[in-house]
């Protein structure tokens, strides 16, 4: 690219917003420690303050009620106080797994049973009383949905075969094969996999969708909600973990992420907490005295997708062209007062299988700073697939968000700059982008996907596996699925990294999508809010109970 060129983008990219340093690449996590604190569930803080109410800002409105059918925060950040889990994450780190409804558990050495025993004495808010009966319906329910119904998370327990109530206080997970066991128990603290009683599913059909306020084990109990505005939860005087929860009242609001609103509301006091500020509104909070704010990893990559059914973008040539033509230092920047963002490949840049995001950065094309050796090799590629002119008339599908309508118009320059690649815009909804998405009614679309874990034998299927949920590219490489199936299968952790290694190179020459960057999530809350820092937190979908944070004033 000339110096010419480079300047050009660099005053298109200010005109549209972009402005500040570049990306900030997020430290990489601990790794958790499944076993070692078994019997150590969260105990009560004999300093916290107990009483008063908890003010909570977050994501609008869920569309329907079902906590396991979703994918959304809109759900889970309202609806997780009321629920348990088999085991959690520990709200303490976000990452030690520790007990909940089970006490403890026991993996047979071949790793192909996982036994729970349960705690005795919990009560569902309706009365009814909880065993492995519940456990049993919950999980059959996730890893074999009946009809109509459709769980994101049910890829992760394909190795589950049976699940057997051995009595009312002990249940057996079987699997046809091992799994590595960070990634199975991971799957089982996954905050989603919420546990419900037996007789609601039988109720309802086994579909949750229009049921408001199922009866949970959960610190809080339901009180009240009004549509669109809050949701209102009472502290549940016979929850099992005495002592918790501290606050007496939760006010969940439902409010527009990385919205100005949002940010208002908690640096004006209406609110107390506040999580997905936008960038603005968190750097106020943290120059404001008597204010925390922290930020930390989102399980969310932003990417375009590449319809691999129309000519000729089923080119892996074309694909990784485009790929290295994108200044993704520069597309972090645009967004910078929009929403958080950080640099990062195919497989999360914090996680300790993948490439680290320092080497990311410093050595391979299509993530370093200077883009002049990845522009000229995308030009190369595309010479060679015979479009050395370029391609014109493809239609864009931006998912209307403000990220996503700055990032299409950055991205549309870049690929006509670089490539000639000629694009056209079009913007709809985020229920229509996931319907024209599906329908494969685009050519190139943007939008941001989910995972439930950080370990790449998750999303490796969801997002990249053929006939996967959120392989909206329509992806196929048979190399990578089966590179992919051995990675699940396998428990040792060096051989594993390994194999990781190798299925990233073979995405970086063959991109079923293009990496655009990964979502950080900014809190900030005003001091009288403690027991919480989620600065070493993976996502917001996990440690949401609130069941350990109180108020002192």
């Amino acid at each position: 690219m000339s110096r010419h060129a480079d300047l050009d983008r660099r005053t298109f990219l200010k005109r549209v917003g972009a402005a500040g340093a570049g990306a900030v690449i997020a430290s990489r996590l601990p790794a958790p420690d499944p076993a070692s604190a078994q019997d150590a569930t969260v105990k009560p803080d004999p300093s916290a303050r107990r009483g008063g109410t908890l003010r909570f800002g977050v994501h609008t409105a869920p569309a329907h009620f079902d906590v396991h059918q979703s994918g959304t925060v809109a759900n889970i950040g309202a609806q997780s106080p009321m629920y348990d889990y088999l085991i959690r994450r520990d709200p303490r780190d976000g990452q030690t797994i520790i007990p909940d409804l089970a006490q403890r558990w026991e993996i047979s050495p071949d790793g192909k049973k996982y036994t729970f025993h349960l705690r005795r004495g919990v009560k569902f808010h309706d009365g009814a009383d909880f065993t492995a009966e519940d456990v049993k319906a919950t999980y059959e329910r996730i890893a074999s949905p009946p009809k109509g119904v459709v769980i994101p998370r049910t890829p992760l327990f394909s190795a589950v075969t049976d699940i057997v109530a051995l009595d009312p206080y002990r249940i057996e997970f079987r699997l046809k094969e091992a799994r590595p066991r960070p990634f199975t128990l991971g799957a089982f603290a996954s905050g989603w996999n919420i546990i419900v009683r037996k007789k609601t599913l039988e109720d309802n059909a086994g579909n949750l969708r229009q049921v408001m306020a199922y009866p949970g084990t959960g610190p809080f109990r339901h009180v009240s909600r009004k549509d669109k505005e809050v949701w209102i939860m009472e502290r549940n005087p016979d929850y099992w973990n005495k002592g918790l929860p501290y606050v007496d009242r939760l006010e969940v609001y439902h409010m527009p992420p990385f919205s100005p609103e949002l940010g208002s509301a908690l640096l004006t006091g209406k609110l107390d907490y506040g999580r997905l500020l936008d960038p603005v509104s968190w750097r106020k909070a943290k120059e404001t005295p008597g204010m925390t704010a922290a930020e930390f990893p989102q399980s969310v990559i932003q990417a375009v997708f590449i319809n691999n059914k129309k000519a000729p973008l089923g080119d892996p040539r074309v694909r990784r062209a485009m790929h290295l033509a994108l200044d993704r230092h520069a597309l972090v920047d645009v967004v910078r007062d929009v929403a958080p963002m950080l640099v990062g490949g195919f497989v999360y840049p914090f996680h300790e299988l993948s490439t680290p995001a320092a080497e990311l950065v410093s050595k391979r094309l299509g993530y370093q700073k200077d883009t002049k050796a990845a522009v000229q090799e995308a030009k190369r590629l595309m010479a060679e697939a015979g479009h050395a002119g370029g391609i014109k008339n493809l239609t864009f599908l931006v998912r209307d968000a403000a990220t996503f309508k700055l990032w299409s118009v950055a991205i549309q320059a870049m690929l006509k700059e670089t490539l000639n690649i000629e694009t056209n815009l079009r913007t709809v909804q985020i229920s229509q982008w996931f319907e024209e998405a599906a329908a494969g009614n685009f050519d190139l679309g943007i939008s941001a996907i989910v995972s439930t874990l950080m370990d790449p034998s998750d999303y490796f299927s969801a997002w990249y596996g053929k006939d996967g949920p959120q392989n909206y590219s329509n992806w196929t490489n048979p190399a990578f699925h089966d590179l992919a199936s051995q990675i699940e299968r396998e428990v040792d952790d060096g051989r594993r990294k390994t194999m990781v290694r190798q299925a990233e190179e073979i995405l970086e020459k063959d991109p079923p999508l293009l990496p655009v960057s990964y979502e950080k999530i900014y809190d900030a809350w005003h001091n009288k809010v403690r027991g919480q820092n989620p600065s070493t937190f993976f996502g917001i979908y996990d440690v949401v109970r609130w069941d350990t944070v109180w108020v002192t004033s």
